[in-house]
């Protein structure tokens, strides 16, 4: 299941190595544009999943130079759609689209987890990016290892492998434990030799911190929480700290290493129902990232922990349980005088689904929460989930929201 279907889910219940960069930027008719000049300060943002193959790589074992064509497909048609900013998954399980000395090669490349692509996706994707005048955000899943909960299926040189006391299965799929110092250790590492290799224009994590809840089904963090949790008054106090330990040493990876990469992270869009906090938002979420997920989001936005929020708000505008017009102004007073950068995230893969609400067969809903969105200051703009939908556009959602809203060219807020 992807990250976005668990919305529905909830609801209901560079450069080091640029010879390699070069060599990837000129496979495929890869070709250098000049960058434009952008005029308008705001967030045009889409994200690229490379995860069970959503977006990209189309399918597993492409050749490299098919493999970089689409991807720079993907780049001409963000910038066609006058985007500025291209989020692409990087580390979809804890594994890695650059040559990593920490973690394998990812599998949505070749089919083998571990096999050399002959190229450098990121690398050239920062590089390509760049050259259109848009933005690279690399985007990472800290502590999912995989959709499966077979550690023989994983590459022999597998860190997971190794470590097996790092590993919980819950839920159908492998995951690391947030609770023990070495896994946030090992994981800020792995991230961070991306942001040190390429000069990534920000850090983007996703919703998935402790994993979504399941029922009948206990995340197995207890000897971690015997040895790590005696000072917190209960487990979800602890687990909330993990999180919090992980965010702002990422923060401070990143500061050191690269001071103008941003850290960016796009949460579930309920942080809690006001039935359950005061301060939460209106509405009747069946996961509250707080309490389910263990990420205190608002914490990070009060704080300044990290450069921008962008809360997954993938619901029409008037549905019943979390409503986009009532969430956007909730979202818009938390980071009201913070440090932190207000960017919504929408979703546009639901425009034209005959699954969804009636609402998201109609070609202006993305359009009119955009609209809504420029009634408060504090959002600087979207970013659309995801890639392929862009492309597709089944019913034009996507040229509506240019036509309406895209007139002129934009640079993602600084």
């Amino acid at each position: 299941m992807s990250r976005r279907a668990f919305s529905v889910t909830a609801l209901s219940a560079l450069v080091a190595g640029s010879g390699a960069v070069a060599a990837g930027s000129a496979m495929a008719g890869g070709t250098t544009k000049p960058a434009r000049r952008r005029a308008t300060r705001e967030m045009r943002g889409v994200w690229v999943a490379t995860v069970a193959n959503r977006d990209w790589p189309s399918k597993q074992g492409l050749t490299a130079d098919e493999q970089c064509a689409e991807l720079i497909a993907h780049l001409d048609a963000a910038e066609e759609s006058r985007l500025n900013t291209v989020v692409l998954q990087v580390r979809p399980t804890a594994d890695a689209l650059w040559p990593s000395p920490y973690e394998p090669w990812s599998q949505v490349l070749t089919g083998t987890q571990g096999e050399d692509p002959g190229w450098d996706p990121l690398g050239t994707a920062v590089e390509e990016a760049h050259a259109r005048g848009l933005q690279l955000h690399a985007w990472f899943n800290p502590y999912r290892i995989a959709n499966h909960t077979d550690p023989t299926r994983l590459a022999e040189s597998h860190p997971a492998r190794r470590h097996p006391d790092w590993v919980v299965t819950y839920g159908g799929k492998l995951y690391y434990n947030p609770g023990l110092p070495e896994v946030r250790a090992f994981v800020r590492k792995a991230m961070l030799d991306a942001v040190e290799r390429y000069p990534v224009d920000a850090v983007h994590f996703d919703d998935y911190f402790y994993p979504y809840p399941v029922a009948g089904q206990t995340f197995d963090d207890n000897d971690a929480y015997d040895r790590y949790g005696g000072d917190f008054a209960s487990r979800a106090d602890w687990r909330r700290d993990n999180i919090d330990q992980l965010v702002q040493e990422m923060a401070a990876g990143i500061r050191k290493i690269r001071p103008t990469t941003e850290f960016g992270i796009s949460p579930f869009g309920v942080w809690r129902n006001a039935a359950t906090d005061p301060l939460g938002s209106d509405s009747r979420a069946g996961v509250q990232t707080y309490d389910d997920l263990y990420a205190d989001t608002r914490k990070w936005v009060r704080e300044g922990w990290i450069d921008y929020i962008c809360p997954q708000l993938y619901w029409n505008i008037d549905f019943a349980a979390a409503d986009y017009a009532k969430l956007v102004p909730w979202w818009a007073e938390v980071a009201r005088g913070s440090r932190t950068k207000l960017y919504l995230g929408e979703a546009l893969y639901k425009a034209g689904d005959a699954a969804q609400p009636a609402a998201w067969q109609d070609p202006a809903e993305l359009s009119r929460h955009l609209t809504l969105a420029k009634e408060h200051v504090e959002p600087r703009g979207h970013v659309f989930f995801a890639a392929k939908d862009v492309a597709a556009d089944r019913i034009g959602a996507m040229a509506r929201v240019v036509a309406d809203h895209y007139g002129r060219p934009a640079i993602p807020p600084r």
